[in-house]
């Protein structure tokens, strides 16, 4: 069996799969175009996000047996038409669940105490000790929207805190030790915190939007580990400047590109761009976290989400 490698991974990837018998090629720089003019000369894919896998490509894959997504999302792949085919998506959220945990912590103690103002502050010379009393988390109450592998990474982490924690999901029956599922509503009664951990679908897209953050009882702390789109950037503002929302920490943005890998074109493009109102909002407020889209990316879990992969490909064709 052919295996197409069309992003950089962990080395163990390859030779793991060099190893059980599989041949790998590697091909990181050739267009999508190009890819589909060689695509039907292997029975594998391995990807991260460099481009969607369409029905076009998926067409061109006439002998197709599986895609490999290094990562946890599947919403650079048209599933429904790729499952049509008999083609298996194989996908790794196991492998970086721990460090989505992590960040989201990170991110929300960082945000509790202030600790990107005060960082900024002492090294400018400036020694504000009321100014930056932070927040316990002890005693508030976690919502988890979403609570798959990310989100019980995320309340499993919070198990060491004396604090409440509640889900919601689709899917019933998923509360465990770490966390009670509850409905929607009675997130937006309690919840203190709200925390994302959802896929992207048409479903999670503009979610969190102006009439979501009026439906939450109390101001309350966003963050946001999972996709960019799920946030409508102006109506966070909006509820940043209102007090709505106490804070935010932002792994993900909606302005991401698809490939996760840049963000929109003004930031890189000719001085006369604009960034969007919103975005410059985001940048400048002391009480919002940016991060790069790293949640996940960590040196373990690049480790782990290939082994992984190789884990899940020896099972099923090994």
């Amino acid at each position: 069996m052919k295996i197409l490698h069309l992003d950089s991974n962990h080395p163990l990837l390859i030779e793991q799969l060099d190893a059980l018998g599989f041949s790998n090629d590697e091909d990181f720089t050739s267009s999508k175009t190009e890819i589909e003019k060689l695509i039907h000369n292997y029975q594998g894919i391995i990807i991260r996000s460099r481009f969607k896998i369409d029905k076009r490509f998926l067409d061109a894959a006439k002998t197709l047996k599986f895609i490999g997504r290094v990562g946890a999302g599947l919403e650079n792949i048209d599933v429904s038409y790729a499952e049509s085919k008999g083609i298996r998506l194989i996908a790794a959220p196991e492998g970086n669940r721990n460090a989505v945990g992590e960040h989201s912590l990170g991110m929300l103690l960082a945000l509790f105490n202030k600790l990107t103002k005060a960082n900024s502050e002492v090294k400018e010379g400036k020694w504000d000790r009321e100014g930056n009393r932070g927040l316990e988390l002890d005693g508030k109450t976690v919502g988890l929207i979403g609570y798959g592998n990310m989100g019980k990474a995320f309340a499993k982490k919070l198990s060491g805190f004396d604090v409440n924690v509640l889900c919601y999901d689709l899917k019933p029956n998923l509360g465990d030790d770490n966390a009670t599922q509850v409905s929607l509503t009675a997130l937006q009664e309690q919840a203190d915190v709200l925390s994302l951990h959802t896929p992207e679908t048409a479903l999670t897209i503009g979610m969190i939007n102006s009439q979501f953050i009026k439906a939450v009882k109390k101001p309350f702390w966003l963050i946001n580990t999972a996709r960019g789109k799920s946030v409508v950037t102006a109506d966070l503002v909006l509820a940043l400047k209102t007090g709505n929302i106490l804070g935010a920490g932002l792994d993900v943005l909606e302005y991401e590109k698809a490939s996760f890998e840049n963000l929109f074109k003004p930031l890189a493009a000719s001085d006369d761009s604009e960034l969007p109102k919103a975005f410059e909002y985001l940048i400048s407020a002391e009480n919002v976290i940016l991060s790069p889209h790293v949640a996940g990316w960590t040196v373990e879990s690049k480790a782990k989400l290939a082994q992984t992969i190789v884990d899940k490909i020896k099972l099923q064709f090994g």
